[in-house]
């Protein structure tokens, strides 16, 4: 839809909600997707999505809300009553995406929404996985699944899937347990139905399964399906009991909200937060990081200052400060972000700590001989001053070496004390490798100029 055709799209549609048409606008709204009406929606005023919400019959109204962002959906909740948030969308999800839009809600909202759920079976679903952290596979995972016992036949165990798959969309395994619900492999549909009536599961099971615990952190939950190239992973308790299933789609958005979080990271920026947040918190947000940037300015500052009279002496040293200064940053920020992006992949193939600072040095050795070269010939023709062109190669050299150890080893040793090691990639070490450089330019220029 063009955004001509577009802006006379919502212009009649909220021509027919003012005038409470309800009819002519479920005919607009017919064969648009979900992602198409919570975009409309955010183009309306409250009163307005609120209208055309509660339009929308239950299964499309539920869809439509996980589609609406989050800060807009909170607030859309707001205004709707319990029973409506119960019996408009909550029953018609499965209990993953109906939990985490109830973790939206108040305390005593959430109470009123489950006692207004009419099935208590999903109810209780909905309230076991609301005590779960939010970012661990327990907080992920659904309830709805299909699982069989290890001593039924293939008879009994055809008869429990048709009745269990009724609830679920989509059957990606069914999984097998014993009497006490621990999870003992999974069972294969297409050799199920091969058997005889009378074989029993329990010759039948898979045993080869990738299983996490209710606590394994969601990222953990995203590399084990990105490495075995799973689309569904079962869930257990500490002692291997059944408790739930994660789909990937759920471990996408799992992805995609952990990218953004380290983008903003790299970027200095401390929150999670969206463009359509308010003005207050996106400048709270940035400032913890761009306050780290000024005090690193200014010890900066403080180390030209107490070099001053090295700077009266050899004025053309001012020259190369951006330089030297741009480099340090540039090429730690290089070597960190390669660290935290095999970190964040979970890579079973990454390097020892000795083999990563010895294959960091190799590189950097090779970079700081090639940009001291270059940078030495530029002064040797362009400059009269020959030990100003030794000593900002050499610094250049000294810098380049010691930025990319300092952006490897700093991430390692974040990760190892269980520290985001994205903030490595960051304001931070531009800023530690800003000072560091400044440093040693004084320093070189002081020794080749025997200024000391």
């Amino acid at each position: 839809m063009s955004n001509e055709l577009n802006m006379d799209f919502i212009e009649k549609l909220q021509g027919l909600i003012e005038n409470e048409q309800s009819a002519e606008v479920l005919e607009m709204l017919d064969g648009l997707h979900p992602t198409d009406i919570a975009e409309l929606m955010d183009r309306l005023s409250m009163d307005e999505a609120k209208y055309l919400y509660l339009q929308l019959d239950g299964e499309m109204a539920s869809d439509v809300l996980l589609e609406i962002p989050e800060n807009i959906r909170r607030r859309f909740l707001r205004v709707l009553p319990p029973e409506v948030i119960a019996h408009q969308f909550v029953e018609h999800m499965d209990s993953d995406d109906a939990a985490d839009i109830m973790g939206e809600l108040e305390e005593d909202v959430i109470e009123a929404v489950l006692l207004e759920i009419e099935d208590k079976e999903q109810a209780g679903d909905i309230a076991d996985l609301l005590e779960y952290d939010d970012d661990t596979a327990g907080g992920l995972m659904a309830k709805e699944l299909v699982k069989v016992n290890e001593n039924w036949n293939v008879q009994t165990c055809l008869k429990e899937i048709s009745s269990q798959a009724e609830e679920i969309d989509e059957i990606y395994y069914v999984y097998v347990v014993d009497d006490d619900n621990i999870l003992k492999g999974v069972l294969s549909l297409s050799k199920l139905i091969q058997k005889s009536t009378h074989a029993k599961v329990q010759d039948l099971i898979n045993e080869d399964i990738q299983s996490v615990k209710t606590e394994t952190s969601q990222e953990e939950v995203a590399q084990i399906m990105e490495k075995y190239d799973l689309v569904v992973l079962p869930v257990v308790d500490q002692i291997g009991r059944l408790k739930g299933r994660i789909t990937i789609d759920d471990v996408v958005d799992v992805i995609r909200e952990e990218t953004g979080k380290d983008y903003q990271m790299v970027s200095g920026i401390t929150g999670d937060v969206e463009s359509t947040d308010n003005v207050w918190r996106l400048t709270r947000v940035r400032i913890p990081w761009l306050l780290i940037g000024t005090m690193g300015g200014i010890m900066g500052a403080r180390v030209l200052g107490a070099n001053s009279h090295t700077l009266d002496q050899i004025p053309a040293m001012a020259f190369f400060i951006p330089l030297i200064a741009a480099t340090a940053g540039n090429v730690g920020v290089q070597s960190s972000s390669i660290v935290v992006q095999t970190l964040a992949s979970g890579s079973r193939k990454f390097d020892s700590l000795g083999k990563k600072l010895l294959k960091e040095l190799g590189v950097g050795f090779i970079t700081a001989v090639f940009f001291a070269s270059v940078i030495f010939a530029y002064n040797y023709f362009f400059s009269d001053n020959f030990r100003l062109t030794l000593a900002v190669s050499c610094t250049l050299f000294i810098v380049i070496i010691f930025a990319s150890l300092f952006g490897t080893l700093i991430p390692l040793l974040l990760n190892k004390l269980k520290i985001d090691p994205a903030l490595a990639t960051g304001p931070f070490i531009t800023t530690m490798n800003d000072i560091l450089g400044l440093m040693l330019y004084m320093f070189v220029a002081q020794l080749f100029f025997q200024l000391i």
